[in-house]
């Protein structure tokens, strides 16, 4: 009998940009050509970008990888024999054995890349649903407690303990309490959130099935960033398939407690980024920011008290039930438990996703991992924590990347956004972005964000015109000041540390001489 080969090409929506279909095309009608007994699976991908569409064929060795493959090459790899794992210009070896892989620690994306998506049998073969079975058979204050002692935080930038606000909503009176998922990915330079819908939904779902259980809540929904077609369609048949398989509805797993679950499109704002003004985008209002309190936790979707979690925080849960509070706990360091998804982007010679515990250094992130610039220029600073984080220059890159470290720097990890720059970015031109971005973007509630990032391009223009710099310089340093304490979220207030930054490591890029860039405005203390 003619045994069947599995060949896994990727349907991640960034090897589709780069080919991946008609790759996928060009295989299964090479093979029927040579009349040759192929299944080909469509998996996620494993976040190797460089290297997509990144072709995996299953050996009684392992899965050979090879990439990156084109159409076009496909009847070169069936004439070298790749089917049975000979040796070709683009065979990577075992896929797992990869360094840019094997020196990773894998928890939420442990099945990203390796199973088929939309395979219920598949994720229950990889250890789906172990998570949620021990949950039902667990109280919610149980639950509760699992998450905060495994001190998981929040993924999405905030970083604040899932425990307690799972605990906040669990203890919150309310005739209805929901789960809303946060999947508004919008940072530049992200996309672990689209990765894992996309080629793990399964593992969201059964993360938001627990975090009903936990704090009482029967309805969840995702909100999806509207510019991801592929994981909304992926979200809405895994939804539909789990529901069929009896993992979601009236009787979850036939233990007599309901949820359901939807996914709802993104109004394509930023700012709905953040979790209040996501909770009146959702109610069909505009998005805006509200004043807090009251919380969501208390006081959230249609005035009920409602669990705000991105799409990592809740990814990482099943693991935590399955596996115990402690083995979570055992990766990272001080108060940053677990891991984090970084994402390499920018201008970067190996792009793409690195889960790592906690703990690792920007030096060995970017070149370890990612092998330095692209353009083989040298780095000039790397921005981490999305378009509102700060540039980090080359004397900090040896600060371990943890919450508590960032923070006492005045950076910020964010959602693990890495963006990489080499020398011949304009500084300057860069903070003026940041500013003009946030005018853009602003919802336009409060003054500090609304008319301060307006006067802040100005600000920047008159500076780089050379207008008297020193009072501008002051003068900015000041409205930036303004702008972090005195805005309603984290548009208006974080808007300053990529200018700030900017300013104080790049003042040349500005026309500034070293002691013109440092001067704090009077009163205002040193810059973040």
């Amino acid at each position: 009998m003619t045994r069947v080969i599995r060949v896994f090409v990727p349907c991640d929506s960034g090897a589709l940009a780069l080919g991946a279909d008609a790759v996928a095309a060009a295989i299964e009608a090479e093979a029927q050509a040579r009349g040759q007994a192929v299944q080909l699976v469509r998996n996620g991908s494993r976040g190797l970008f460089w290297l997509e569409p990144l072709v995996e064929v299953e050996t009684e060795q392992g899965r050979l990888a090879y990439g990156p493959v084109t159409a076009g090459e496909v009847a070169g790899l069936f004439d070298a024999g790749f089917l049975q794992g000979t040796q070709h210009s683009l065979c990577l070896g075992l896929t797992e054995r990869i360094p840019f892989l094997a020196r990773q620690e894998r928890l939420a994306f442990a099945r990203v890349g390796v199973t088929e998506p939309l395979s219920l049998a598949d994720y229950e073969a990889h250890g789906g649903w172990a998570g949620l079975r021990r949950a039902l058979a667990m109280s919610g204050p149980q639950i509760v407690q699992q998450v905060t002692e495994s001190g998981l935080r929040g993924r999405g930038g905030a970083a604040f303990p899932a425990g307690i606000k799972w605990q906040t909503v669990a203890a919150a009176p309310g005739a209805q309490k929901y789960v809303v998922c946060n999947a508004d990915e919008g940072d530049s330079g992200t996309y672990s959130d689209r990765m894992v819908m996309e080629g793990d939904p399964y593992l969201l779902i059964e993360g938001m099935v627990i975090a009903g259980l936990a704090v009482g809540a029967t309805q969840g929904l995702v909100y999806v960033r509207s510019e991801y077609p592929h994981a909304i369609s992926a979200l809405r048949e895994a939804i539909a398939r789990a529901a069929e398989a009896g993992w979601l509805g009236p009787d979850v797993a036939g233990s007599g407690y309901a949820f359901s679950l939807d996914v709802r499109v993104a109004a394509g704002s930023y700012v709905c980024g953040e979790e209040t003004a996501l909770l009146e985008s959702l109610e069909g209002k505009r998005g805006i920011v509200r004043a807090k309190p009251p919380l969501p936790a208390v006081q959230g979707l249609f005035g009920q008290p409602t669990l705000v979690n991105n799409v990592i925080t809740l990814a990482s849960v099943p693991l935590i039930l399955a596996k115990g509070a402690a083995h979570y706990r055992g990766y990272g360091v001080g108060r940053s438990q677990g891991t984090l998804p970084f994402q390499l982007a920018g201008n970067v010679r190996f792009g793409g996703l690195v889960e790592k515990a906690f703990g690792l250094t920007l030096r060995e992130l970017v070149f370890g991992f990612g092998g330095g610039t692209r353009s083989g220029r040298p780095v000039k600073a790397i921005q981490v924590g999305g378009p509102l984080g700060a540039y980090v220059p080359e004397d900090r890159w040896d600060v371990p990347l943890d919450y508590e470290a960032y923070a006492a720097m005045g950076a910020v990890l964010g959602h693990g956004g890495v963006v990489v720059h080499d020398d011949t970015a304009d500084m300057a031109e860069l903070a003026r972005y940041a500013m003009d971005f946030c005018a853009l973007e602003s919802c336009g509630k409060c003054t500090p964000c609304r008319i301060g990032s307006t006067r802040g391009v100005e600000v920047i223009d008159r500076i780089r015109r050379g207008e008297n710099r020193a009072q501008q310089v002051v003068l900015l340093r000041s409205l930036c000041d303004t702008m972090t304490h005195g805005s309603l979220c984290a548009m208006g207030g974080m808007t300053p540390y990529p200018v700030l930054s900017a300013l104080d490591h790049y003042g040349s890029d500005f026309g500034l001489a070293p002691e013109e860039a440092v001067q704090p405005a009077p009163g205002t203390g040193a810059a973040p």
